[in-house]
């Protein structure tokens, strides 16, 4: 439950209130069709309020899913609460100079990360984005997106970096754990110069307390991380989502047999990289080498 509500993102509040609603749903008895036939809306209205997808929640809804699921005086001013967050206030992502440089599909992950209190990010050709330099962002961007003008790559920049305010707030920071592939360490993205500053602040970061990162050596030969990056969102409650993003788009996943699949992997991935002292080791022998 958030303690603060008015001070909360509006990202968490729609979080919460959806936990919050599917929970009053299961201590009432009711299933979704139940409660899309007494409401009288779509199947996939009530998904998004219960998984917290709308960017805006209206008070009508919350009221009469409350009145259905009998919830107190008290629950229902706390939901409303909730609600009145995210008609009153805009997470970052939303705002206009920002807008123009996310896709609607990332929207989603933003908010799963700004929202989440652990992540655990498995990547194999780059640095994790909360761990990058903006000139090794900005040279990714530029051979990625070779078509986009200096001023879109500049929004893209922001965007990355602006990301990384999670791994600052000054109430619970954001619990990362990355593991990555030895190559990440050997692959010059830039010039030397760009390699060299991000293994440094690669190296820095790693040092923190809400930061584990891991490699993955080479010697260790066929591992779980070889069908591709992926990211996990662990959002309390025993609640995880993954989410794996490729040329082709990006995918969301809630259900728990899916989702323990690649907690699975993550598992077998820290078990085979060298620990946390080791791979900084590994780390600043890449920072001479570059």
């Amino acid at each position: 439950m958030i303690t603060d509500v008015e001070s909360a993102t509006p990202a968490l509040c729609r979080l919460q209130l959806g936990r919050e609603l599917r929970q009053l749903r299961h201590e009432a008895g009711l299933t979704s069709t139940q409660v899309v036939r007494t409401l009288i809306c779509s199947p996939s209205k009530l998904t998004r309020l219960e998984t917290g997808d709308n960017s805006v929640v209206e008070a009508v809804d919350v009221m009469a899913l409350c009145e259905i699921y009998g919830a107190d005086p008290e629950k229902r001013a706390l939901l409303l609460g909730y609600a009145a967050v995210t008609k009153t206030k805009r997470d970052w992502w939303q705002s206009p100079e920002y807008r123009p440089a996310i896709p609607p599909t990332f929207k989603a992950y933003l908010g799963l990360e700004a929202t989440a209190a652990a992540v655990c990010n498995y990547e194999s050709e780059f640095v994790p984005g909360l761990l990058q330099t903006e000139d090794y962002v900005r040279t990714i961007h530029r051979r990625a997106h070779e078509r986009l003008s200096a001023d879109e790559i500049d929004r893209l920049v922001t965007v990355r970096m602006t990301r990384q305010e999670v791994l600052h707030r000054r109430s619970a920071p954001l619990k990362f754990a990355a593991v990555i592939n030895e190559a990440v360490l050997r692959r010059k993205v830039g010039s030397s110069t760009v390699m060299r500053a991000q293994m440094e602040h690669l190296a820095e970061v790693a040092e923190r307390p809400s930061v584990r990162v891991q490699v993955v050596p080479f010697k260790a030969g066929a591992h779980p991380g070889m069908n591709g990056a992926f990211t996990l969102f662990r959002l309390g409650d025993a609640e995880s989502i993954a989410y794996q993003e490729n040329l082709g788009g990006a995918s969301v996943t809630r259900k728990r047999a899916d989702v323990a699949l690649y907690e699975e992997a993550f598992n077998d991935l820290q078990i085979l990289a060298v620990g946390p002292q080791e791979s900084l080791g590994m780390i600043r022998e890449a920072i001479k080498e570059h």
